[in-house]
């Protein structure tokens, strides 16, 4: 994490000062670790009634096409990541993936059909050279637009819809994964069925000037806590989901990161628009052939958390390492240890022993199911 005194600052950055936040360094911003609860608290509330994340770090990045036809631009963008641009339909959003010739993960995104521009949503670490790369490949057939200073919410839980239609009723009609315009007390706001805590709940993107006074009013309601980054790294290990930078990197292919799930049929081996993208050769090719080696879950058999960087052993004691964790530490809703790592493919079945080395000794844990947190999604 970063650490000085040239971070950025979100819109809501002296709210999480009135909020008593402890503030750190994240992706070149200040941001809000935890509050006075603390990240268990936050974590657990979130889980049982609705958490409200500043996400505002992240990139909004929309994508027009200049002669009108957004078939150029959803095409436009398939040369960038593997994923089915083209089948999006108006209104839904689609988990993406940038990948580099290697094959390896340059970022992992949003993005939404929103009929007359697709609306992408990027890491924060990545988003300046996520916007580089798609005005390099793009420009000619499509204008790009940054949002980088607008705001971005996440009310996430299972109170979360109860809370939003109380200010936008057509909220509650809305599925996992629809992308609409909704209104909150006056503003004009981009609402996405979404987040990353495996919770149901709203991803919220705001005019900078508003943004503040929207999260006040959510925050208003009594089921509604400000949540942390702590508490979200939480949730969203406890769901399965990657974190760019830990889980997945330049280094990983979506096939090796258990991601095959998101490259849909059109783009495979014999779809209608196979390969076409960075790296297509060789993701298609661990299709077929299987990768080296996979991202797993893994559940330590003690009460000691494993955290990321820790070497990965097939037996107690020698032995070189054989793989290594990525994310790690106590799932609160879990109630145990949780953690992800990469192992050989051949060691990656369910209840594989593994040890794994956490100051000089070595801890069992074995390959456990992904989500450890059955998801709450409103399909």
């Amino acid at each position: 994490m970063d650490t000085g005194a040239d971070l950025q600052k979100t819109p809501l950055h002296s709210l999480h000062l009135e909020l008593g936040a402890r503030m750190m360094g994240f992706a070149g911003y200040d941001m809000p670790i935890q509050y006075p609860l603390g990240v268990m608290k936050e974590h657990l509330h979130t889980r049982a009634q609705a958490g409200l994340f500043d996400v505002s770090h992240m990139g909004q990045i929309l994508i027009r096409a200049k002669g009108g036809n957004m078939e150029d631009a959803y095409r436009a963008l398939e040369s960038l990541t593997p994923i089915d641009v083209l089948g999006l339909k108006q209104g839904r959003q689609r988990y993406g993936l940038f990948t580099n010739e290697e094959g390896g993960l340059e970022d992992d995104f949003m993005v939404a059909s929103r009929g007359d521009h697709l609306y992408l949503v990027v890491n924060a670490a990545c988003k300046h050279s996520d916007l580089a790369r798609i005005e390099a490949a793009l420009s000619g057939s499509c204008e790009i637009e940054a949002q980088f200073d607008r705001g971005l919410i996440a009310l996430q839980g299972p109170a979360a819809e109860d809370v939003l239609s109380s200010y936008a009723p057509t909220a509650a009609d809305m599925l996992f994964m629809d992308v609409t315009d909704l209104e909150i007390a006056g503003t004009p706001v981009v609402v996405s069925r979404s987040g990353y805590s495996g919770e149901d709940g709203y991803e919220i993107s705001i005019p900078a000037s508003e943004t503040e006074r929207v999260a006040r009013l959510l925050l208003d309601d009594e089921r509604v806590e400000a949540i942390g980054l702590g508490a979200r790294d939480s949730l969203r290990l406890e769901a399965g989901l990657c974190l760019y930078g830990n889980d997945i990197d330049e280094t990983t292919t979506p096939v090796e990161a258990n991601l095959k799930w998101a490259i849909q049929k059109a783009r495979r081996t014999g779809g209608d628009r196979e390969g076409g993208f960075p790296g297509a050769d060789l993701i298609l090719k661990q299709f077929e052939t299987g990768p080296s080696r996979l991202r797993v879950g893994l559940r330590p058999a003690g009460k000691a958390p494993v955290r990321a960087g820790a070497e990965l052993y097939e037996n107690e004691t020698g032995g070189d390492p054989v793989g290594t964790v990525t994310s790690g530490g106590f799932g609160p809703s879990a109630g145990h240890p949780v953690a992800m790592g990469y192992v050989p493919a051949a060691l990656s079945a369910e209840g594989t022993s593994l040890f794994a080395e956490v100051r000089g000794k070595r801890l069992e844990l074995a390959v456990a199911a992904l989500p450890f947190v059955t998801p709450g999604y409103k399909r």
